[in-house]
């Protein structure tokens, strides 16, 4: 006999299994529901959650099978619907300086850039909110990327995870102690504008604050804006962090070019705004970032404009030599003009630090960040079509 060969335009259709679903980004209440709709008993839920509240964010553990503390078919029926895997990281530079630029690769292929920068007594985290930029800052590399998206809670928060696990920060399986941190401040000052990305980044801060899991102080987060005046007052409430300006003129005329966003929102509306802070204080002053442009803005009467429009304001000035990119219009002022300006800052009682450009070599120094997505595409079709 001859086996009969089905047809397959009568086959029955099979789903394809379904995407499982992250763990990371979900708050406490959420993380609660989504375990009760896995058929976890109300009564556990709130036990489960804290449990791998502690796996996940104070130990850093990406395997389900290894919660020891959590039986094993509830193991498994976790490792059948979730995951708390990372993004790849699809490349990591090193600097001379130590600086380590990570570039992560989303799950539809679109790549986000975090920076980690060490110090003598202290790391900084800068993490990014969005996949590329909206406000097309003109002295600012990311700026000349056109914004994909928005990151998720999930992405922001494991651009921390993927940094804690590179730097083996996450305390020894079985230590009750946790060593020396690393990552002590963490700062939104990568790709992308935050605010323009408020619920995500607000839920994703709110799990890295958490005391019981990755538990970076609220003191110890800087939260950096080009000004979005309806969101500012807002952040300092629901997320509570540090404020950081990116403010870089003194005129209107000039900050419209730097800073596009100011037209619609200008300085007066913006330092009204800044002024009802909330927490604002000698103790939690808003850094103003101010970008040292040659011929631009970067003259004794800036410098002196400066300190009358922020007088009343608890502050400090951020001063940061221009770091070039390929194609910038600008140049970065002088180191005796960075010190000039300098001055008639401090003589006004402002401390006003100068930022040591770190990680120029590698292109992750402020303003640089831009996702090599583009690049490592047009290099790959080069090489497909040599």
């Amino acid at each position: 006999m001859t086996a009969l060969t089905p047809d397959p335009s009568v086959l029955p259709r099979v789903a394809p299994p379904a995407a499982r679903q992250s763990l990371l980004g979900l708050g406490r209440e959420a993380l609660r529901e989504a375990l009760i709709a896995i058929g976890t008993p109300e009564r556990q839920a709130n036990m489960r959650v804290a449990q791998l509240w502690s796996w996940i964010y104070q130990k850093g553990v990406q395997d389900f099978g290894a919660m020891t503390n959590l039986a094993k078919g509830f193991r498994e029926e976790l490792a059948a619907h979730f995951t708390v895997e990372r993004p790849e990281v699809a490349a990591l530079q090193v600097s001379q300086d130590g600086t380590r630029k990570y570039l992560l690769r989303l799950v539809e292929g679109h790549e986000v850039e975090a920076v980690y920068i060490p110090d003598e007594n202290r790391g900084t985290l800068c993490i990014s909110s969005q996949i590329g930029c909206t406000l097309n800052c003109t002295f600012c590399h990311t700026g000349t990327q056109k914004l994909v998206r928005n990151l998720t809670a999930a992405e922001i928060v494991a651009q921390v995870m993927v940094a804690r696990d590179d730097l083996e920060e996450w305390p020894e399986p079985g230590s009750p102690h946790e060593g020396r941190r690393r990552i002590t401040n963490l700062v939104l000052m990568g790709m992308g504008e935050p605010l323009y990305n408020f619920e995500n980044v607000r839920d994703a801060m709110n799990i890295v604050m958490d005391n019981e899991g990755i538990s970076i102080s609220r003191r110890r987060i800087t939260l950096s804006t080009s000004g979005v005046v309806p969101e500012i007052v807002r952040a300092g409430e629901e997320i509570g962090c540090l404020l950081a300006i990116s403010f870089h003129a003194t005129l209107d005329e000039t900050r419209d070019t730097l800073v596009p966003i100011n037209k619609k929102w200008n300085i007066k509306t913006l330092l009204d705004t800044l002024r009802a802070y909330p927490r604002l204080s000698n103790a939690e002053r808003i850094t103003f970032e101010y970008v040292m442009l040659k011929g631009v803005n970067d003259s004794d009467a800036d410098a002196r404009r400066l300190v009358r429009l922020i007088a009343g304001i608890p502050a400090k000035i951020n001063l940061i030599p221009f770091n070039p990119w390929p194609g910038s219009p600008y140049e970065r002022s002088s180191w005796q003009r960075i010190e000039a300006f300098a001055e008639i800052v401090n003589n006004a009682g402002y401390a006003s630090p100068v930022r040591t450009p770190r990680g120029e070599d590698i292109m992750a120094a402020c303003g640089q960040l831009k996702s090599a997505s583009q690049k490592l595409r047009k290099s790959a079709l080069k090489r497909g079509q040599a």
